[in-house]
């Protein structure tokens, strides 16, 4: 089965799974895009789910922006915080407010 995120606006509206011969018969006259989507990231860099962004020039499905303080790396289409995760081998929540990751 193929996977196939309905755009609009830039944004993921629905995601479905459907054989691609379903397209040649299906009429679909509500505003946006079909675009494949695949489980294993092989194209367009994530599974789109929905509230994901879709970057048309980038051919790429972005999930949404976890905190305001964490940027886009444009080379693996992720998240990243202002400061990286300790390594200690305990388990950490990002704070926000203090743009610092706090234990558990």
């Amino acid at each position: 089965m193929t996977h196939f995120a309905k755009v609009l606006n830039g944004v993921v509206e629905k995601v479905i799974i459907a054989e691609t011969s379903f397209f040649d018969t299906f009429v679909d006259d509500s505003p946006g895009d079909w675009i494949q989507t695949y489980k294993d990231r092989s194209q367009r860099k994530h599974y789109a789910g929905v509230g994901y962004s879709y970057d048309k020039t980038k051919d790429a499905f972005i999930p949404p922006q976890p905190f305001s303080s964490w940027t886009l790396n444009e080379t693996t289409y992720t998240w990243e915080s202002p400061t990286t995760y300790p390594t200690d081998g305990k388990l950490y929540n990002w704070d926000e407010s203090t743009k610092s990751w706090v234990a558990l």
